[in-house]
């Protein structure tokens, strides 16, 4: 049973990411894939390039962001196995999405002697930070254009009602397995107590923060960087040079959110960002080339550097 949910967790994301492939294929003709190809085939590379710089300094950030999380636990580690430790968290969500975080976490666990828990739990903390500047980009593409991104969630079936209702269960049930667990003496429950103590530890290393400012402008930084990686795009392709920062805030918020559904957003992505730019009066070719260009060179980043990380984590720590 737990082969079979594991295997799941590969399987199902990956089979959504085929379904937008083969939903993308199907509505368009000959024509359009031909269109579609020489678009791609004809943009200009260097804007490409200058995005996937962008995509590169963002994550050299992250994981300088990363150290004033761990300094509050007494534990400082070395930038470059942080910033390996994050090349290979990237590389793994393409395989099993949100594996990334337990590959960083045991990265430094076993090179810098960093507990798995607490640093498990930092990356927890700093997703969280992330989660609310993506809650601030929902925010203003809604105040932007509301009934555009309005109608895109509604074709996707989403129900407030029931995503609240799950909420409010998931946090009764929590407050009672960790009042069971608290006053159980049983010993696989007290590891499990002590496991989740450390994750907590590191998920408050937030608010022992020294250098909080530091941390503010990394991750302010972060994400100029992620929405310039998108915006200088337009760029390679003629038709989308003129849209708007308007257009692409909703655009790199749809797309922003698509990619969490799949190994790294395949085949929802660039589907997801088209439906954006078509609304927009952009051509289904044009936009269907946009979206993939912009998701195959991110793609080919990190599979290229993440697959070197692994390569030079164990060589430069050979010591260990």
């Amino acid at each position: 049973m737990k082969k079979l949910a594991s295997i799941s967790k590969i399987i199902i994301p990956l089979g959504i990411g085929i379904f937008f492939i083969y939903l993308s294929y199907n509505n368009t003709t000959t024509v359009d894939r031909k269109n579609i190809f020489l678009h791609i085939k004809n943009a200009d590379y260097s804007f490409v390039l200058l995005s996937a710089v962008f995509g590169a300094l963002s994550h050299i950030s992250r994981a300088y962001r990363w150290q004033f999380l761990l300094a509050p636990l007494g534990y400082s580690p070395r930038l470059i196995n942080s910033v390996l430790a994050v090349l290979i968290g990237y590389v793994s969500n393409l395989g099993i999405p949100r594996s990334g975080e337990l590959f960083r976490a045991t990265v430094m666990d076993r090179f810098e002697n960093i507990p798995f828990q607490k640093g498990f739990g930092t990356v927890i903390a700093e997703r969280l930070v992330d989660l609310v500047i993506l809650l601030c980009f929902v925010s203003l593409a809604l105040i932007l254009q509301f009934d555009l991104i309005w109608d895109i969630i509604a074709k996707k079936s989403i129900n407030p009602v029931q995503i609240i209702i799950i909420i409010v269960s998931g946090v009764v049930l929590s407050l009672v397995l960790r009042k069971f667990i608290n006053q159980s003496n049983n010993r696989f429950l007290n590891k499990v107590r002590l496991f989740f103590a450390g994750l907590w530890e590191g998920i408050i290393s937030l608010k022992k923060m020294e250098h909080k400012w530091a941390f503010i402008g990394h991750t302010l930084f972060i994400w100029l960087m992620y929405l310039a990686m998108f915006y200088i795009i337009k760029f390679s392709i003629p038709e989308t040079a003129s849209l708007g920062l308007e257009c692409l805030i909703a655009a790199f918020v749809v797309g922003a959110l698509a990619i969490s559904a799949t190994n790294g957003g395949v085949g929802i992505y660039p589907f997801s960002v088209s439906l954006v730019l078509i609304a927009y009066g952009i051509s289904k070719e044009s936009s269907l080339a946009f979206g993939w260009i912009m998701w195959t060179s991110q793609t080919v980043m990190v599979v290229l550097f993440g697959s070197l990380a692994f390569f030079a984590l164990p060589l430069v720590n050979r010591s260990k």
